[in-house]
């Protein structure tokens, strides 16, 4: 007999509830059909894949060769699987960082057509400097942005949201924020830096996630706050520098610190353990 999953009793009553749980950098260190395997078990799990074409094929940024991949595994688990049983497509996020996020702010939407035809649902905007983002023109791209998001009224989009790109996203709010655009908070600037401050409400607007230092060793206290933060809203988490290791000399993306999230995740509660993993 199978030893039962461990029944730890949830510590987090609200009615918030957990769209996705978002694990970013995902790179060449491991195979795409992991990543599917996991999502398959977890259907709330996202992977976040790293886009910036002068660092593609280093850690943390995928190869052309292993996004495409990942897009024919992706692909067939979602006409083969999924449509067929009515089940969960895998769910991707393409984080744009570098040139890819100049494209964007100069209104060009062609590789945001690729991700779409990739099995990407949502496109990440990160405009921030350390993400070697020209930000100065910030407030001159709003509705060059705008009309790239209109374009693709199937893909969400997510903006960073902290004090450097306020110029972007408190100018698409001005100018009329298009209904597929969710926002990002994370002050850290996607440097992994724990937010000081308590998490805030989602706006009626739109609907957020948080990021910033986020990861096995704390998911647990982010989680009961975030829940409490999104006062019985839908919102997300999303994490990068705290899923990697050093294997061999290497930094690896691990998928056993993925699962550490997870397992917290099922106790508290935010998602659930397949039926298979349980026993009587």
């Amino acid at each position: 007999m199978s030893t039962p999953l461990p029944d730890i009793k949830s510590s987090i009553t609200t009615a918030t509830r957990l769209r996705a749980l978002g694990f970013c950098g995902a790179d060449d260190s491991v195979h795409p059909h992991l990543l599917v395997m996991m999502a398959h078990a977890y259907p709330v799990v996202e992977f976040g894949i790293l886009f910036r074409p002068d660092k593609a094929g280093m850690p943390r940024y995928a190869s052309d060769t292993w996004v495409e991949q990942l897009a024919n595994v992706v692909r067939t688990y979602n006409t083969q699987i999924a449509d067929t049983a009515k089940g969960n497509r895998i769910k991707l996020a393409a984080h744009l960082c570098g040139s890819r996020v100049n494209e964007v702010l100069n209104g060009q939407s062609d590789f945001v057509q690729q991700l779409q035809s990739w099995g990407f649902q949502r496109v990440q905007i990160n405009a921030t400097a350390v993400n070697g983002v020209e930000t100065s023109r910030l407030t001159e791209s709003i509705l060059l942005v705008a009309t790239v998001m209109k374009e693709f009224p199937q893909l969400e989009f997510i903006v960073q949201k902290n004090e450097e790109t306020r110029p972007l996203w408190q100018g698409l709010i001005a100018a009329g924020l298009p209904p597929n655009v969710s926002m990002l908070v994370d002050e850290s600037k996607g440097t992994g830096v724990l937010n000081s401050s308590a998490w805030p409400p989602p706006p009626e607007l739109y609907d957020i996630g948080y990021a910033g230092g986020i990861g096995p060793p704390n998911i647990r206290q982010v989680l009961q706050d975030v829940a409490e933060a999104g006062q019985g809203r839908e919102i997300w988490v999303d994490m990068e520098s705290s899923l990697r290791s050093i294997t061999d000399g290497n930094d690896v993306f691990n998928l056993n610190k993925c699962y550490k999230v997870i397992a917290v995740a099922c106790e508290e509660g935010l998602m659930k353990h397949p039926n298979y993993l349980l026993s009587e």
